[in-house]
């Protein structure tokens, strides 16, 4: 199934790559699933791409000339929320760690097959809800623990004083399913499986960064609502509440 319906209108995605042919392969591939689909060498192009039109995701290679994709990376997550899928040749596990420090809500490594690729960005945009119909939402909507709330509908993460906590699209589903399965000590293989995140080849190291992303938004008691049980995994301790 492309990316188009009757009721919902294409993607827009920049695809941030400096080899021509290679980026054009990518749009191509895109836009014959239905996606909408522009190109930028660098960026520079990136950045005027992005104050031109929204886009509802940035396909971003990592061997830039001038600024490199991880540090685009972490310039653009700084700036909006824009989901981002770092590209690169060196499928080395540091890149994909450093890729996923700075923000980014998956990695692709070169070579890969049009199918993967297509997989890997209908599963941003799915978490993003960008361009894509929302999946079926479970009727317990809303979801509290320790003071805190998590709006499913919205993705929207409330802290204890009521001030919004931004999520990433990979964040939000690492969070959901600790909160659909709490006190239970879930393995790492089996979280990413509940959160589908999609990072390839997928080591624990690349689970234990997401959770770091996720502690760091939970504050001060993060240690304490998502303990480490060192060699299984992960509980999620408080107790949760669902309206």
């Amino acid at each position: 199934m492309g990316a188009m319906s009757e009721t919902n209108p294409p993607a827009r995605i920049l695809v941030v790559e400096d080899d021509p042919g290679m980026r054009m392969l990518i749009q191509r591939v895109l836009q014959g699933d239905g996606f909408t689909a522009r190109g930028a060498q660098d960026g520079r192009e990136m950045w005027e791409a992005l104050e031109a039109q929204p886009f509802d995701l940035v396909i971003l290679d990592v061997m830039l000339p001038g600024t490199s994709g991880l540090d685009l990376c972490r310039a653009l997550r700084a700036r909006q929320s824009t989901p981002v899928i770092i590209v690169s040749a060196r499928g080395e596990e540091l890149d994909r760690v450093l890729g996923l420090e700075l923000g980014a809500d998956d990695y692709v490594a070169k070579p890969f097959g049009q199918k993967e690729l297509l997989a890997r960005v209908r599963a941003v945009l799915r978490r993003g809800l960008g361009g894509l119909p929302p999946e079926p939402r479970p009727r317990r909507e809303l979801l509290r623990f320790s003071g805190w709330s998590l709006d499913q509908r919205r993705r929207e993460l409330t802290d204890p004083s009521g001030a919004a906590v931004e999520l990433s699209g990979a964040e939000h589903d690492l969070l959901a399913s600790f909160l659909e399965n709490p006190q239970r000590v879930i393995g790492r293989d089996r979280l990413l499986e509940l959160s589908r995140t999609r990072l390839g080849d997928v080591s624990d190291r690349s689970v234990d960064v997401l959770v770091s992303r996720l502690r760091r938004k939970l504050g001060a008691d993060s240690e304490t609502l998502i303990r480490t049980v060192r060699g299984l995994g992960y509980i999620f301790t408080a107790e949760v509440e669902r309206d």
